[in-house]
């Protein structure tokens, strides 16, 4: 957040926000801030998805970390008046007790998400002061790239695209793939039903992706890398092209980046929204213009992908946790989650749940604790019949199923 400002209204700019006006509330918003004479004092910015997409339009106000809920234009002048100006908290349009952590907050744990809803993400210079790009400065001035895959291997960090396979490990095995070009693609191609977590992650911190990516390419001799993403996802796209261009107009993507002997690209490739294109095969297939079949390996993508050339590919999740992996050290990451799962996982809740949004949560915690304790309940106190996860690929749990882990 720019530190020009005493405070700054966040406005949430998911898309069941959007659909509620919320462009136009952020206008009227700083219209009014003129009018009170606090245009220079206090901003009101389109930030990322709240996760409490039943409630939109929603507002925080930092650094006060106090959440407005269901804000209409009416209510701006109270905010102003109250909050702004004599430090009061307008009870009645607070989401939640400030007291208690409640709601979705209760029981998350931010690492994929850790900058969503926290930074603009059209403004690299927000993610720079959250110590962004300071990951890839480690890689490429203090580690090796054998060392940089060694520390993601340790950090037990898997796909998190649905099979678990070791990040690391694929890493290593794309690094010992020789050839004379190498790529590093992101799989943004999330297909799931009433699945939003990438699509999420791209339009709130749309940087941890590409430097991860660049991250990936140090380590693996990559010098290019690819967003697959389906065209649906305009946001995301328009956020990821605003991003791509400020990290080359700072030198962090491009030729000799921090002036070391490392160039990395990025480019976008469009999808059609085929659901069989996130699988990995199936992707780069669609990426060379072919029809998105999957096809049985080996070989792998890791030893023959994208125009028969070695590639790692790494979902958008995945691959927001590995600047936090690298910043804050494998033992760190490791020390969250399970024995055979370390980390997080996001999860977008959505259907007859109170609380509809996405989550963040470790390893190990339960769907009794992501449907009751985070999710708050089914509507109306109705019975509990099954969840539905992994989408069409996945299956439906019941409430035998309840106390499961969730974990690989």
């Amino acid at each position: 957040m720019s530190n020009k400002y005493k405070k700054s209204l966040l406005v949430c700019n998911g898309s069941s926000c959007q659909s509620a006006s919320n462009i136009d509330l952020v206008q009227h918003i700083n219209d009014k801030l003129k009018e009170y004479g606090l245009d220079n004092e206090i901003n009101a910015i389109l930030s990322v998805c709240f996760n409490k997409c039943t409630l939109g339009p929603n507002v925080i106000v930092h650094p006060d970390n106090v959440e407005y809920s269901t804000v209409s234009k009416d209510d701006i002048d109270d905010i102003i008046i109250e909050h702004l100006l004599n430090n009061r908290i307008v009870d009645r349009l607070v989401y939640n007790d400030l007291n208690e952590i409640s709601g979705t907050a209760k029981k998350q744990y931010r690492i994929a998400l850790r900058n969503c809803g926290f930074i603009d993400p059209e403004n690299i210079e927000d993610y720079i002061e959250l110590k962004g790009y300071d990951a890839l400065a480690k890689c490429l001035i203090e580690l090796t790239p054998e060392e940089t895959v060694q520390e993601i291997k340790k950090s037990g960090l898997r796909g998190r695209g649905g099979g678990g396979f070791s990040t690391g490990l694929k890493w290593e095995i794309t690094s010992n793939s020789v050839a004379d070009q190498k790529y590093v693609v992101c799989n943004a191609d999330e297909g799931d039903p009433g699945a939003f977590m990438d699509r999420s992650v791209l339009e709130g911190d749309p940087h941890s992706v590409l430097e991860a990516m660049a991250i990936c390419g140090y380590s693996i001799g990559a010098t290019k890398g690819i967003i697959y993403i389906r065209a649906e996802y305009p946001l995301a796209i328009k956020r990821l092209k605003i991003a791509i261009n400020q990290a080359k107009e700072y030198g962090l993507l491009g030729h000799n980046i921090f002036g070391k002997d490392f160039n990395f690209e990025i480019e976008l490739k469009y999808g059609a929204g085929a659901f069989v294109c996130g699988e990995e095969t199936a992707l780069i297939h669609s990426m060379e213009g072919l029809r998105g079949e999957p096809t049985l390996k080996p070989p792998f993508p890791s030893v023959s992908g994208y125009l028969g050339k070695p590639t790692n590919v790494n979902n958008v999740e995945t691959l927001a946790n590995i600047p936090a992996i690298i910043n804050k050290g494998s033992a760190w990451f490791s020390s969250i989650g399970t024995e055979k799962s370390k980390g997080t996982k996001v999860f977008a809740l959505a259907g007859k749940i109170n609380n509809v949004g996405l989550i963040e949560v470790p390893m190990g915690t339960t769907l009794r604790e992501v449907i009751y304790d985070i999710g708050g309940g089914i509507v109306n106190d109705k019975k509990f019949k099954a969840a539905q996860t992994g989408g069409p690929s996945g299956g439906c749990l019941t409430e035998k199923d309840l106390d499961l882990p969730i974990d690989f």
